[in-house]
């Protein structure tokens, strides 16, 4: 007996051509993966109640570094979430606001954090659960 190299199993589905009906589902999925990454959601929290500045950002939000911030924030201008605005002074002053559109997101964020904060210790207890299953 050896290995054939007759093609066999030749007999396949024909591919599968994507539906119109799901056009959609990349352009959902990439705005979800940007307001559902954690720095997005930390940033749209903090620029909340007002416009504030790189560095005042920077403090408020823990353990972001300087590059992802300024990742995120970009991203979140290029999504018109945030605008950036460059004020003519010496060193030049930026502050970082919502717009009406990233003003929309403050509820459902707001009521996706306080629903991760309320549920922490079940959460908690699952995992332990399941990890003492697994191992």
């Amino acid at each position: 007996m050896g290995t054939s190299l007759k093609p066999a199993h030749t007999d396949l589905p024909a591919p599968l051509v994507p539906s119109p009906d799901h056009a959609d589902c990349r352009g959902v999925a990439s705005v979800l993966s940007r307001v559902g990454d954690k720095w997005s959601v930390f940033v749209i929290m903090n620029l909340s109640d007002g416009p504030k500045r790189f560095n005042e950002l920077k403090r408020t939000i823990n353990g972001i570094s300087q590059r992802m911030l300024t990742l995120t924030l970009r991203g979140l201008e290029r999504d018109g979430l945030v605008t950036r605005t460059i004020f003519p002074t010496i060193p030049p002053r930026v502050d970082y606001e919502l717009t009406d559109l990233g003003r929309g997101l403050q509820e459902p964020v707001k009521a996706l954090g306080q629903w991760a904060f309320d549920h922490q210790p079940q959460i908690a207890a699952a995992r332990t659960r399941f990890d003492a299953k697994a191992g």
